[in-house]
């Protein structure tokens, strides 16, 4: 990379900027006039060559290049930070904004508790959390950590740890199984109807394994694809499908009798939790305080 004595210019300014909500707050905490901030804002929007925020006489908002940008420089600036107390014999202390993209499901049932411990733990660490089961790219997006449920990841450069494991199992409602009988083998469920996840590939195929070890793979008729295990779950109760689901994202439905466990005799797929993050080196506290503790609560 070439030499580039300008890279850091503005970096502090801009993410002082942001963080404050105007100009004016930022010139009042950095100490310096408003005119200063907002040249210095205009040099560093002219050296990118890409304009960093929207602003008007009453609002300011960051421009989609400018969040990807801020999120980067808010990083580096909690790593300077965080080198420079290790160097002045300080403790690092976690704090600056944690970014973190989570299953709709798995967030609302298993992670809410967690994430409000968290919260009293470490006060000076805001959280900005994405439900979400799309597939998110990490380093483009701006999360630092990332947690998703799979049987098996992809293979991939950033760091994973598994934080807890499930099992897959296939369910019907009683309504459902009146209509159309409790299957008693794999090729039962041939062309039933089934309520599937659209974000796995070939969801319309399950391969399960028989009481003998042996893995059949059936085809099912995808009444309704979804990316809402939620949805899912709701419309299985209702009783439109059966349905692969893991544990995990049950809240009680086979305890009250909604739902009804099939093939209890073949084997349970093994599903299991991740927290993903780019790299184990010059993690900053904020990011090994939040993996030590989620693993630390889910263990």
């Amino acid at each position: 990379m070439a030499f580039d004595s300008q890279l850091l210019d503005g970096m502090v300014i801009f993410v002082e900027v942001v963080n404050s909500g105007s100009f004016t707050q930022a010139a009042l905490t950095s100490g310096h006039s408003t005119s200063y901030i907002s040249k210095e804002i205009n040099k560093l929007e002219s050296r990118l060559g890409v304009r960093l925020l929207q602003r008007t006489t009453r609002s300011l908002s960051l421009t989609p290049e400018g969040e990807v940008y801020f999120q980067q420089c808010q990083q580096i600036i909690d790593d300077a930070e965080q080198a420079q107390n290790i160097l002045s014999g300080g403790q690092a202390q976690p704090k600056g904004t944690l970014r973190i993209s989570c299953p709709t499901s798995f967030g609302m049932t298993r992670m809410q508790a967690i994430f409000s411990e968290f919260i009293n733990r470490y006060p000076e660490v805001n959280l900005e959390i994405d439900l979400n089961d799309r597939k998110v790219d990490m380093i483009s997006e701006g999360f630092d950590v990332l947690i998703r449920a799979s049987q098996q990841l992809d293979d991939s450069s950033l760091i994973s740890r598994k934080i807890h494991s499930s099992q897959g199992i296939i369910v019907a409602a009683p309504s459902y199984l009146a209509k159309h009988g409790n299957p008693t083998c794999a090729q039962d469920l041939v062309g039933q109807p089934a309520i599937t996840y659209s974000n796995l590939k070939n969801n319309d195929q399950w391969h399960l394994t028989n009481p003998a070890g042996k893995i059949e793979t059936i085809k099912l008729n995808s009444r309704v694809q979804t990316n809402s295990s939620e949805l899912e779950v709701s419309l299985c109760v209702a009783g439109h499908g059966v349905m692969l689901m893991p544990r995990f994202n049950l809240n009680g439905e086979l305890e009250r009798g909604e739902l009804v466990e099939l093939l209890s005799d073949y084997q349970r797929a093994e599903i299991n939790v991740y927290v993903v993050y780019p790299s184990r080196k010059h993690m900053s506290a904020k990011v090994r305080s939040f993996i030590d503790f989620v693993c630390s609560e889910l263990a």
